[in-house]
Protein backbone atom coordinates (compact mmCIF):
# COMPACT_ATOMS: atom_id res chain seq x y z
CA UNK A 1 0.00 0.00 0.00
CA UNK A 2 2.55 2.31 0.92
CA UNK A 3 4.65 1.87 -2.40
CA UNK A 4 1.26 2.15 -4.55
CA UNK A 5 0.66 5.88 -2.69
CA UNK A 6 4.01 6.51 -3.02
CA UNK A 7 4.11 5.93 -6.44
CA UNK A 8 0.18 8.00 -6.72
CA UNK A 9 1.34 11.10 -5.16
CA UNK A 10 4.77 11.24 -7.73
CA UNK A 11 2.28 11.71 -10.62
CA UNK A 12 2.09 14.32 -12.32
CA UNK A 13 -0.42 17.41 -11.63
CA UNK A 14 -4.39 16.28 -11.48
CA UNK A 15 -6.83 18.99 -13.44
CA UNK A 16 -8.78 20.20 -11.38
CA UNK A 17 -11.31 22.49 -13.16
CA UNK A 18 -13.76 24.98 -11.57
CA UNK A 19 -15.88 22.75 -9.68
CA UNK A 20 -13.75 23.09 -6.42
CA UNK A 21 -13.51 26.44 -6.56
CA UNK A 22 -17.51 27.31 -7.12
CA UNK A 23 -17.87 25.12 -4.00
CA UNK A 24 -15.59 26.55 -2.06
CA UNK A 25 -17.25 30.20 -2.70
CA UNK A 26 -20.17 28.58 -1.13
CA UNK A 27 -19.45 28.01 1.79
CA UNK A 28 -20.31 30.42 4.80
CA UNK A 29 -17.68 32.34 6.16
CA UNK A 30 -15.55 30.49 8.40
CA UNK A 31 -12.22 28.22 9.04
CA UNK A 32 -13.55 25.38 6.54
CA UNK A 33 -13.62 28.47 3.58
CA UNK A 34 -10.62 30.34 4.68
CA UNK A 35 -7.82 26.64 4.65
CA UNK A 36 -9.81 25.32 1.22
CA UNK A 37 -9.59 28.97 -0.11
CA UNK A 38 -5.92 29.49 0.19
CA UNK A 39 -5.50 25.74 -1.34
CA UNK A 40 -7.27 27.13 -4.57
CA UNK A 41 -4.64 28.09 -6.77
CA UNK A 42 -1.99 25.82 -5.24
CA UNK A 43 -1.27 22.38 -7.58
CA UNK A 44 -3.00 19.08 -6.49
CA UNK A 45 -1.89 15.40 -7.33
CA UNK A 46 -3.39 11.71 -7.38
CA UNK A 47 -5.02 10.66 -3.75
CA UNK A 48 -6.20 7.56 -3.10
CA UNK A 49 -8.82 8.92 -0.66
CA UNK A 50 -10.14 10.81 -4.06
CA UNK A 51 -11.98 6.94 -5.76
CA UNK A 52 -14.13 7.63 -9.07
CA UNK A 53 -17.60 6.32 -8.75
CA UNK A 54 -18.17 4.71 -12.45
CA UNK A 55 -15.57 7.19 -13.69
CA UNK A 56 -16.81 10.83 -13.79
CA UNK A 57 -20.23 10.26 -14.30
CA UNK A 58 -22.00 13.99 -13.51
CA UNK A 59 -20.62 14.67 -17.58
CA UNK A 60 -19.50 11.31 -19.03
CA UNK A 61 -21.13 8.42 -19.79
CA UNK A 62 -20.87 5.96 -16.68
CA UNK A 63 -18.38 3.13 -16.73
CA UNK A 64 -16.85 4.49 -20.20
CA UNK A 65 -13.91 5.24 -21.26
CA UNK A 66 -14.19 8.47 -21.44
CA UNK A 67 -15.52 8.59 -17.89
CA UNK A 68 -12.67 6.77 -16.58
CA UNK A 69 -10.10 8.83 -17.95
CA UNK A 70 -11.62 12.04 -17.01
CA UNK A 71 -11.59 10.77 -13.30
CA UNK A 72 -7.99 9.92 -13.50
CA UNK A 73 -7.22 13.15 -14.85
CA UNK A 74 -9.04 14.85 -11.84
CA UNK A 75 -6.34 13.18 -9.83
CA UNK A 76 -9.04 9.65 -8.87
CA UNK A 77 -6.37 7.80 -7.44
CA UNK A 78 -8.68 4.82 -7.12
CA UNK A 79 -11.54 3.92 -9.98
CA UNK A 80 -14.54 1.94 -10.16
CA UNK A 81 -15.71 -0.77 -12.72
CA UNK A 82 -19.04 -2.67 -11.26
CA UNK A 83 -18.39 -5.72 -12.95
CA UNK A 84 -21.18 -8.02 -14.37
CA UNK A 85 -20.95 -10.60 -17.52
CA UNK A 86 -22.39 -10.98 -20.70
CA UNK A 87 -24.02 -14.11 -22.45
CA UNK A 88 -20.29 -15.52 -23.17
CA UNK A 89 -19.50 -15.01 -19.33
CA UNK A 90 -17.04 -12.55 -20.28
CA UNK A 91 -16.69 -9.36 -17.44
CA UNK A 92 -17.59 -6.13 -18.20
CA UNK A 93 -17.95 -2.46 -16.73
CA UNK A 94 -21.48 -1.63 -16.31
CA UNK A 95 -23.53 -0.51 -13.31
CA UNK A 96 -26.36 -3.08 -13.57
CA UNK A 97 -26.82 -6.43 -15.41
CA UNK A 98 -29.93 -5.06 -16.71
CA UNK A 99 -29.21 -1.28 -17.48
CA UNK A 100 -28.15 -1.33 -21.29
CA UNK A 101 -31.69 0.34 -22.30
CA UNK A 102 -30.72 3.43 -19.93
CA UNK A 103 -26.95 3.67 -20.16
CA UNK A 104 -26.28 2.56 -24.18
CA UNK A 105 -27.67 3.03 -27.72
CA UNK A 106 -28.87 -0.25 -27.81
CA UNK A 107 -32.13 0.46 -28.35
CA UNK A 108 -31.24 2.30 -31.44
CA UNK A 109 -29.66 -1.20 -32.69
CA UNK A 110 -32.68 -3.08 -34.54
CA UNK A 111 -30.29 -6.17 -34.44
CA UNK A 112 -29.30 -5.97 -30.87
CA UNK A 113 -32.80 -4.51 -29.61
CA UNK A 114 -34.29 -7.89 -31.19
CA UNK A 115 -32.21 -9.38 -28.32
CA UNK A 116 -33.10 -7.63 -25.03
CA UNK A 117 -35.23 -9.34 -22.23
CA UNK A 118 -38.11 -6.91 -22.67
CA UNK A 119 -38.27 -4.92 -25.93
CA UNK A 120 -39.05 -1.47 -25.29
CA UNK A 121 -42.63 -0.40 -24.90
CA UNK A 122 -44.06 3.33 -25.61
CA UNK A 123 -45.64 4.84 -22.15
CA UNK A 124 -49.75 4.23 -22.87
CA UNK A 125 -53.05 4.74 -20.91
CA UNK A 126 -51.47 5.25 -17.58
CA UNK A 127 -48.81 3.12 -17.80
CA UNK A 128 -45.00 3.76 -17.53
CA UNK A 129 -42.89 3.13 -20.67
CA UNK A 130 -40.09 0.38 -20.23
CA UNK A 131 -37.52 -1.99 -21.66
CA UNK A 132 -35.30 -4.48 -20.27
CA UNK A 133 -31.84 -4.97 -22.25
CA UNK A 134 -28.99 -6.80 -20.17
CA UNK A 135 -25.62 -7.65 -20.76
CA UNK A 136 -26.35 -11.28 -20.32
CA UNK A 137 -28.26 -11.43 -23.78
CA UNK A 138 -25.57 -10.06 -25.66
CA UNK A 139 -22.01 -11.51 -26.27
CA UNK A 140 -18.92 -9.42 -25.60
CA UNK A 141 -18.53 -8.60 -29.35
CA UNK A 142 -22.11 -7.35 -29.55
CA UNK A 143 -21.52 -5.35 -26.17
CA UNK A 144 -17.83 -3.69 -27.69
CA UNK A 145 -20.11 -2.36 -30.50
CA UNK A 146 -22.39 0.31 -28.64
CA UNK A 147 -22.12 3.60 -27.65
CA UNK A 148 -22.61 4.53 -23.84
CA UNK A 149 -24.83 7.71 -23.19
CA UNK A 150 -25.94 9.40 -19.80
CA UNK A 151 -27.54 7.18 -17.32
CA UNK A 152 -31.46 7.86 -17.44
CA UNK A 153 -34.79 7.35 -19.36
CA UNK A 154 -38.11 9.31 -19.44
CA UNK A 155 -41.10 6.66 -18.13
CA UNK A 156 -43.25 9.43 -19.54
CA UNK A 157 -42.63 8.85 -23.49
CA UNK A 158 -44.55 7.56 -26.43
CA UNK A 159 -41.82 7.14 -28.59
CA UNK A 160 -37.87 5.65 -28.58
CA UNK A 161 -36.24 9.02 -29.24
CA UNK A 162 -37.81 10.60 -26.14
CA UNK A 163 -37.70 7.60 -23.93
CA UNK A 164 -33.70 7.57 -24.46
CA UNK A 165 -33.62 11.43 -23.54
CA UNK A 166 -33.94 11.01 -20.16
CA UNK A 167 -30.69 11.84 -18.26
CA UNK A 168 -31.61 14.21 -15.40
CA UNK A 169 -31.30 17.77 -16.61
CA UNK A 170 -28.21 18.42 -14.03
CA UNK A 171 -26.22 16.12 -15.89
CA UNK A 172 -24.60 17.03 -19.38
CA UNK A 173 -24.82 14.99 -22.89
CA UNK A 174 -21.96 17.28 -23.95
CA UNK A 175 -19.59 14.32 -23.91
CA UNK A 176 -21.73 11.40 -24.49
CA UNK A 177 -20.07 11.24 -28.69
CA UNK A 178 -20.31 7.55 -29.12
CA UNK A 179 -18.42 6.69 -25.66
CA UNK A 180 -16.74 3.23 -25.59
CA UNK A 181 -17.63 0.95 -22.97
CA UNK A 182 -15.10 -1.08 -21.25
CA UNK A 183 -14.44 -5.11 -21.09
CA UNK A 184 -13.47 -5.47 -16.83
CA UNK A 185 -10.13 -6.59 -19.07
CA UNK A 186 -9.90 -3.44 -20.73
CA UNK A 187 -10.40 -1.43 -17.54
CA UNK A 188 -7.84 -3.15 -15.74
CA UNK A 189 -5.07 -2.50 -19.05
CA UNK A 190 -6.38 1.59 -18.87
CA UNK A 191 -5.55 1.65 -14.97
CA UNK A 192 -2.84 0.03 -15.00
CA UNK A 193 -1.61 2.37 -18.28
CA UNK A 194 -2.30 5.82 -15.72
CA UNK A 195 -1.48 4.17 -12.46
CA UNK A 196 -4.18 4.34 -10.55
CA UNK A 197 -5.35 1.89 -8.16
CA UNK A 198 -8.75 -0.31 -8.95
CA UNK A 199 -11.70 -0.93 -7.02
CA UNK A 200 -13.76 -3.52 -8.66
CA UNK A 201 -17.59 -4.63 -7.80
CA UNK A 202 -19.19 -7.25 -8.05
CA UNK A 203 -22.35 -7.00 -9.39
CA UNK A 204 -25.32 -9.27 -8.19
CA UNK A 205 -26.47 -11.35 -11.30
CA UNK A 206 -30.26 -10.63 -12.76
CA UNK A 207 -29.72 -13.66 -14.11
CA UNK A 208 -30.68 -17.61 -12.08
CA UNK A 209 -27.42 -18.70 -11.13
CA UNK A 210 -25.54 -21.04 -11.87
CA UNK A 211 -26.03 -19.36 -15.42
CA UNK A 212 -26.40 -21.43 -18.10
CA UNK A 213 -26.36 -24.05 -15.33
CA UNK A 214 -22.53 -24.14 -15.08
CA UNK A 215 -21.37 -20.96 -14.14
CA UNK A 216 -21.66 -20.50 -10.52
CA UNK A 217 -21.83 -17.43 -8.23
CA UNK A 218 -18.29 -18.99 -6.61
CA UNK A 219 -17.14 -19.08 -10.51
CA UNK A 220 -18.12 -15.42 -11.16
CA UNK A 221 -16.10 -14.29 -8.39
CA UNK A 222 -13.28 -16.27 -8.77
CA UNK A 223 -13.39 -14.94 -12.45
CA UNK A 224 -12.87 -11.33 -11.40
CA UNK A 225 -9.91 -12.00 -9.20
CA UNK A 226 -8.05 -14.15 -11.99
CA UNK A 227 -8.33 -11.24 -14.26
CA UNK A 228 -6.36 -9.11 -11.99
CA UNK A 229 -3.91 -12.04 -11.44
CA UNK A 230 -3.77 -12.34 -15.22
CA UNK A 231 -2.56 -8.92 -15.51
CA UNK A 232 -0.24 -8.57 -13.21
CA UNK A 233 -1.82 -6.11 -11.24
CA UNK A 234 -0.96 -6.79 -7.43
CA UNK A 235 -3.70 -7.03 -4.22
CA UNK A 236 -3.05 -3.88 -2.52
CA UNK A 237 -3.50 -2.39 -5.86
CA UNK A 238 -7.18 -3.80 -5.66
CA UNK A 239 -10.06 -3.03 -3.51
CA UNK A 240 -12.82 -5.64 -4.57
CA UNK A 241 -16.05 -4.35 -3.27
CA UNK A 242 -19.63 -6.35 -2.88
CA UNK A 243 -23.23 -5.36 -1.76
CA UNK A 244 -22.94 -9.89 -1.02
CA UNK A 245 -21.79 -10.93 2.24
CA UNK A 246 -20.88 -14.58 0.47
CA UNK A 247 -18.84 -12.93 -2.09
CA UNK A 248 -16.46 -11.42 1.09
CA UNK A 249 -16.53 -14.39 2.19
CA UNK A 250 -15.86 -16.17 -0.75
CA UNK A 251 -12.65 -13.75 -1.31
CA UNK A 252 -11.56 -14.23 2.63
CA UNK A 253 -11.37 -18.01 2.09
CA UNK A 254 -10.40 -18.28 -1.45
CA UNK A 255 -8.32 -15.12 -2.33
CA UNK A 256 -6.77 -13.99 1.16
CA UNK A 257 -4.14 -11.74 0.06
CA UNK A 258 -7.22 -9.88 -2.47
CA UNK A 259 -9.58 -9.74 0.54
CA UNK A 260 -7.32 -7.99 2.91
CA UNK A 261 -9.01 -4.95 0.80
CA UNK A 262 -12.18 -6.07 0.26
CA UNK A 263 -14.60 -3.67 0.71
CA UNK A 264 -18.24 -5.24 2.24
CA UNK A 265 -20.72 -2.44 0.56
CA UNK A 266 -23.88 -2.03 3.63
CA UNK A 267 -27.08 -1.37 2.13
CA UNK A 268 -28.19 -3.36 5.50
CA UNK A 269 -29.13 0.73 6.25
CA UNK A 270 -31.79 0.68 3.88
CA UNK A 271 -33.56 -1.88 5.11
CA UNK A 272 -37.24 -1.01 6.43
CA UNK A 273 -36.22 -1.93 9.95
CA UNK A 274 -32.98 0.06 10.21
CA UNK A 275 -32.87 1.92 13.49
CA UNK A 276 -29.71 4.66 13.08
CA UNK A 277 -29.79 5.12 17.46
CA UNK A 278 -28.91 1.36 17.46
CA UNK A 279 -26.65 0.12 14.85
CA UNK A 280 -25.53 -2.97 17.21
CA UNK A 281 -28.62 -4.27 15.91
CA UNK A 282 -27.00 -4.85 12.90
CA UNK A 283 -26.15 -8.95 12.41
CA UNK A 284 -23.76 -9.84 11.29
CA UNK A 285 -22.54 -7.27 13.93
CA UNK A 286 -19.02 -4.92 13.17
CA UNK A 287 -17.52 -6.95 15.60
CA UNK A 288 -18.31 -10.35 13.83
CA UNK A 289 -17.69 -8.88 10.73
CA UNK A 290 -14.08 -8.04 11.78
CA UNK A 291 -13.63 -11.15 13.61
CA UNK A 292 -14.43 -13.00 10.02
CA UNK A 293 -11.66 -11.11 8.52
CA UNK A 294 -12.92 -8.00 7.16
CA UNK A 295 -11.16 -5.29 7.25
CA UNK A 296 -13.34 -2.08 5.32
CA UNK A 297 -17.05 -1.92 5.71
CA UNK A 298 -18.69 1.11 3.30
CA UNK A 299 -21.98 2.34 3.81
CA UNK A 300 -24.01 5.34 1.98
CA UNK A 301 -23.11 9.11 2.59
CA UNK A 302 -26.40 9.55 5.41
CA UNK A 303 -25.33 6.80 7.50
CA UNK A 304 -21.83 8.11 8.85
CA UNK A 305 -23.36 11.33 9.46
CA UNK A 306 -26.48 12.73 11.66
CA UNK A 307 -27.20 16.30 13.37
CA UNK A 308 -26.87 17.76 16.38
CA UNK A 309 -27.93 21.11 17.23
CA UNK A 310 -28.02 22.27 13.74
CA UNK A 311 -24.39 20.54 13.39
CA UNK A 312 -23.07 17.62 11.06
CA UNK A 313 -21.54 15.27 13.63
CA UNK A 314 -20.63 11.42 13.56
CA UNK A 315 -23.35 8.85 13.44
CA UNK A 316 -23.83 5.92 15.93
CA UNK A 317 -22.67 3.44 12.85
CA UNK A 318 -19.45 5.33 12.01
CA UNK A 319 -18.64 5.29 15.87
CA UNK A 320 -19.34 1.68 16.29
CA UNK A 321 -18.32 0.67 13.04
CA UNK A 322 -14.63 2.24 13.96
CA UNK A 323 -14.80 1.21 18.07
CA UNK A 324 -15.03 -2.62 16.30
CA UNK A 325 -11.48 -1.89 13.74
CA UNK A 326 -13.23 -1.40 10.79
CA UNK A 327 -11.88 1.27 8.39
CA UNK A 328 -14.82 2.81 6.71
CA UNK A 329 -15.26 4.00 2.82
CA UNK A 330 -18.38 5.90 1.59
CA UNK A 331 -20.66 6.40 -1.22
CA UNK A 332 -21.46 8.41 -3.53
CA UNK A 333 -20.56 12.56 -3.18
CA UNK A 334 -22.01 14.68 -6.24
CA UNK A 335 -24.41 12.17 -7.04
CA UNK A 336 -27.81 13.91 -6.16
CA UNK A 337 -27.93 16.75 -8.43
CA UNK A 338 -28.01 20.49 -6.84
CA UNK A 339 -28.45 20.17 -3.10
CA UNK A 340 -30.92 23.27 -2.48
CA UNK A 341 -34.07 20.92 -1.64
CA UNK A 342 -32.24 19.08 0.99
CA UNK A 343 -30.00 16.36 -1.34
CA UNK A 344 -32.13 13.72 -1.42
CA UNK A 345 -31.40 10.32 -0.89
CA UNK A 346 -27.75 10.72 -0.39
CA UNK A 347 -28.08 13.56 2.28
CA UNK A 348 -31.57 12.18 4.07
CA UNK A 349 -29.93 12.02 7.43
CA UNK A 350 -28.95 15.73 7.30
CA UNK A 351 -31.66 17.42 5.17
CA UNK A 352 -32.27 19.36 7.64
CA UNK A 353 -29.62 21.50 7.50
CA UNK A 354 -28.72 21.08 3.76
CA UNK A 355 -29.80 23.61 1.30
CA UNK A 356 -27.09 24.71 -1.00
CA UNK A 357 -24.35 22.80 -2.62
CA UNK A 358 -21.85 24.11 -0.13
CA UNK A 359 -22.57 21.21 1.69
CA UNK A 360 -20.52 18.95 -0.25
CA UNK A 361 -17.53 19.84 1.25
CA UNK A 362 -18.76 20.87 4.73
CA UNK A 363 -20.15 17.10 4.93
CA UNK A 364 -16.64 15.82 3.24
CA UNK A 365 -14.93 17.23 5.56
CA UNK A 366 -16.81 15.97 8.68
CA UNK A 367 -16.80 12.76 7.19
CA UNK A 368 -12.57 13.51 6.87
CA UNK A 369 -11.64 15.21 10.15
CA UNK A 370 -14.34 13.18 12.59
CA UNK A 371 -15.80 9.72 11.39
CA UNK A 372 -11.96 9.23 9.79
CA UNK A 373 -13.08 7.68 5.95
CA UNK A 374 -10.64 6.51 4.33
CA UNK A 375 -11.84 6.93 0.83
CA UNK A 376 -14.78 8.56 -0.70
CA UNK A 377 -16.30 7.67 -4.20
CA UNK A 378 -17.86 10.91 -6.19
CA UNK A 379 -18.90 11.27 -9.68
CA UNK A 380 -16.81 14.21 -10.27
CA UNK A 381 -13.63 13.35 -8.12
CA UNK A 382 -11.91 16.64 -8.52
CA UNK A 383 -14.03 17.89 -5.54
CA UNK A 384 -12.29 15.17 -3.28
CA UNK A 385 -8.89 15.63 -5.04
CA UNK A 386 -9.04 18.97 -4.37
CA UNK A 387 -10.05 18.28 -0.21
CA UNK A 388 -7.49 15.60 -0.10
CA UNK A 389 -4.69 17.63 -1.20
CA UNK A 390 -5.85 20.46 0.81
CA UNK A 391 -6.41 19.20 4.08
CA UNK A 392 -4.96 15.39 4.21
Amino acid sequence: MLASLLLILSLPHAELGPRPGYLTDLLPEGDLKQQLSACLQQPAKRHPFSIGHRGAPLQFPEHSKASYLAAIRMGAGIVECDVTFTADKQLVCRHAQCDLHQTTDILLRPELAAKCSTPFTPASNGQAASAKCCTSDISLAEYKSLCAKMDGVNLQADNLTDYLNGSPDWRTTLYQQCSAPLSHQESIALFQQHGVMMTPELKAPEVAMPYQGDYSQQDYAQQLINEYKAAGVKPSEVWPQSFQLADIRYWLKHEPEFAKQAVFLDDRVDAEHYDPAHPEQLSPSFSELKAEGLNIIAPPLWVLVSVENGKLVPSAYAKAARAAGLQLITWSLERSGPLAAGGGWYYQSISSITSDDSMTLQLLDVLAQQVGVIGVFSDWPATTTFYANCML
